[in-house]
């Protein structure tokens, strides 16, 4: 059974934005059985242009129910069902948040019909709905409103399955495995579809429980489906046929998945891991002073370096860009930050964008302010502070805890606990080991990602 649905919303963000209507058709795989429709009323206000999209304006849902005034009816109507949709994960993911700020967990089987369409009917210049229904000479009745476009959906699945090609290997709405049928016969679609879409670490083992690989994702599922249909290379396809079970720990937080993941994979050493860490954070910024006392810059291999980086990135190139527009931002010296080999002035001082430190040609002291601000700036922060962020259900939230510029382990928290002072809070933290990895992780995410609060104590 397929409950082939379309939604509308008030933005593209499941995280922030809200359903203001959805509409489902029933289908049994030859027909449809039924369909059941209704605007939302989002408790937000409808942006301007999304009217302008939808015309779906506040007033028309003022007196809509609201979600959770439907919740109940939408888990009951859809059960047993796959949910069908064009670009579906936009839908579904909505659909869960909208859930989960309920604090239920709606967990469906999904099917998408552009990725169907772009394997059952090849070669048309875009797939988007409105486009691949004008080339198949669908008519979409109300276009960009829920009941519209998924009835276009409709006519499109129903498309797909006359045109399926079996010998082909393109059978994917009426075979058992549907979309997993090629990745890994040792797993049971039942133990890939319990693989939640949330944020936590993943491992891999053989027939006889020895541990293969260790990964984190802010999407399990869509990761681990990732590995299973990896054939680049000879070690992935190997790594894929010896898996007979997977298992995953959530963390709500995407930086205590990689704190985690980083822990376990030295602690426990899974063969599948060793060339990952190898590569991870290749290049790192060093800094010194040259002969006449000006701060200087360089880019090295980590592995080549006794000491720590005052910051990491993945390859040379990443790495040059980002000191480049460092230089750039804070006026430094090109010749001084290893951006331009030259015994005389940097091309910078040519054209007037840098001050002359390359030819001694400002005071060290001017010169090395600046570029210590850089350094501030890209410091793990030396003081007390726990990083709280989301937790691994909504009610919680997670904690990570620095001392000194040391990581000293991380924590959940009971949102209900928030009134707690920081000796309890400091209680919820599990004791970690600080070690080079673990710090180089902490400061590519502060410089990089936001949280929900620091909180210096």
């Amino acid at each position: 059974m397929f409950a082939i649905l379309d939604i509308e919303t008030t933005g593209g963000s499941p995280k922030t934005e809200k359903i203001t209507e959805i509409a489902i058709f029933f289908h049994d795989g030859e027909k449809v059985i039924s369909e059941w429709s209704t605007l939302l009323n989002p408790e937000k206000n409808i942006p301007y242009f999304i009217t302008g999209l939808t015309g779906i304006t506040n007033e028309m849902v003022a007196d809509a129910p609201k979600f959770y005034e439907v919740a109940r009816e939408l888990v009951e109507r859809t059960e047993n069902h796959t949910i069908v949709g064009h670009n579906v994960n936009f839908d579904y993911s909505f659909i869960k948040s909208e859930f989960k700020r309920l604090g239920f967990e709606y967990d469906r089987k999904t099917l998408c019909t552009v990725k169907l369409s772009r394997k059952i009917l090849p070669g048309h210049k875009s797939y988007s709905l409105g486009k691949i229904c004008k080339d198949l000479g669908i008519t979409i009745m109300d276009r960009h409103r829920a009941a519209g476009d998924a009835l276009a959906t409709v006519k499109l699945f129903e498309m797909l399955q006359d045109n399926q090609n079996g010998d082909n290997g393109l059978d994917i709405i009426s075979e058992p495995r549907g979309r997993y049928k090629n990745l890994n016969e040792n797993l049971t679609v039942e133990a890939i579809e319990s693989l939640p879409e949330a944020c936590g670490t993943y491992y891999f083992f053989d027939d006889k429980q020895q541990l293969l690989y260790i990964g984190k994702s802010k999407d399990i599922r869509h990761r681990v489906l990732s590995h299973l249909g990896n054939t680049t290379s000879k070690r992935a396809m190997e790594m894929k046929q010896r898996i007979h079970s997977i298992s995953y720990e959530l963390t709500g937080s995407e930086l205590i998945a990689l704190l985690k993941e980083s822990k376990e994979i030295k602690e426990q050493k899974p063969m599948y891991n060793r060339a990952q860490k190898r590569s991870s954070y290749y290049w790192g910024l060093y800094a010194g002073k040259d002969e006449f006392g000006y701060i200087t810059f360089s880019l090295r291999k980590i592995s080549e370096m006794p000491e720590d980086p005052v910051t990491s990135y993945n390859n040379k190139k990443e790495a040059r860009e980002a000191i480049t527009r460092m230089v750039e931002k804070n006026w430094l010296c090109q010749k001084l930050s290893g951006l331009y080999q030259t015994d005389g002035a940097c091309f910078h001082h040519t054209i007037r964008q840098c001050n002359g430190a390359c030819v001694q040609g400002e005071s060290v002291s001017s010169y090395n302010k600046r570029a210590e601000t850089l350094l501030d700036n890209l410091k793990l922060d030396r003081g007390n502070v726990l990083i709280i962020d989301q937790g691994r259900e909504p009610e919680e939230r997670s904690l990570v805890r620095i001392e000194k510029g040391m990581y000293m382990g991380y924590g959940y928290l009971s949102v209900n606990e928030s009134y707690l002072g920081i000796e309890q809070m400091l209680d919820c933290i599990n004791p970690a080991l600080d070690n080079r990895d673990i710090r180089q992780i902490l400061k590519n995410w502060l410089k990089k990602n936001k949280v929900e609060k620091m909180l210096y104590y």
